[in-house]
């Protein structure tokens, strides 16, 4: 399982140290694409994009999650050469000016292994790792993982999701995916899991989801929750998807209540505020 330190916290390591989690972490989102259901492309340029995450950086976000292909529902693929071009500047610029980690989102083997050799410290794949050639890039480089659940592929994950036992099923998959990780050389320290919120699954699976975490968590690994302007908060009454501010932090608050350890965020001030209001009342301490 994820190293705990002694009966501690869960330990996380990457490719470039290891993240301790006796607090919330907070990673902060970069789309370096045209057509981001969260974002309308604001940071599709190279130089908006770079200036975005060093923000983020200085908002007080832990890690930063940077990709170039959206995996809204209903997306088209994007070329390996034409994601390389979106996100490789970004990589580059802000690895040399930055420590906290950097996690490349990518389903695509090649993408990850050009931003691990950038400076990437972990890749976040969207398929649960079901690529060998990607399971095999991450352990050769000894970078941290990140193994999410979806139903299906961008393109037809929301026609009529079904599922018996969404999170029996979810947690089954994210187990499997973590043991074949690990038989294949990727330390099971450096793997966290994400239940995949929004990714083939209607509002019910997701509110489903996010309060059976702990059956999740019983993986043994971090989990990783991604619920910032999901489409499932605007169904909410949470307005567009720069209105869905205050359903984000509700969903996020309540994931770290139920068991998640990192949560994405595109809004990573206000995250940062509230999650280390939720760790002081959740852990029973004053000073995260």
């Amino acid at each position: 399982m994820g190293r705990p330190v002694g009966n501690g916290p869960l330990v996380w390591k990457h490719r470039t140290g290891e993240l301790r989690l006796d607090r919330t972490h907070v990673m902060g989102v970069v789309n370096v694409t045209p057509d981001s259901f969260s974002d309308g492309g604001r940071h599709f340029e190279p130089a908006a994009a770079i200036r975005r995450t060093l923000q983020m950086a200085n908002e007080g976000a832990d890690l930063l999650d940077v990709g170039g292909e959206s995996t809204r529902p209903r997306s088209d693929p994007v070329p390996a050469h034409e994601e390389w071009r979106r996100v490789g500047p970004v990589l580059e610029a802000v690895t040399r000016k930055l420590d906290v980690p950097i996690s490349i989102d990518t389903r695509k083997p090649e993408i990850a292994e050009k931003a691990l050799q950038a400076g990437a410290s972990i890749v976040n794949d969207v398929t649960g790792l079901r690529d060998p050639r990607m399971v095999g890039i991450i352990a050769q480089a000894g970078a941290g993982a990140v193994i999410m659940h979806m139903r299906g592929d961008p393109k037809t994950m929301q026609d009529d999701p079904r599922y018996e036992d969404v999170v029996r099923q979810v947690r089954d998959f994210l187990e499997e995916r973590v043991r074949s990780a690990s038989a294949n050389g990727v330390a099971r320290e450096s793997v966290a899991v994400d239940p995949g919120i929004g990714f083939g699954k209607s509002v019910a699976h997701n509110l489903t989801l996010l309060r059976g975490l702990g059956t999740i968590a019983a993986i043994g690994v971090p989990i990783v929750v991604g619920v910032s302007r999901k489409s499932f908060i605007g169904a909410l009454g949470g307005g567009e998807a720069g209105e869905r501010l205050p359903g984000s932090l509700a969903a996020a608050t309540l994931a770290v209540a139920h068991g998640a350890h990192v949560v994405r965020a595109h809004d990573v001030a206000e995250t940062v505020r509230a999650m280390r209001v939720a760790d002081a009342v959740l852990r029973g301490r004053e000073n995260l």
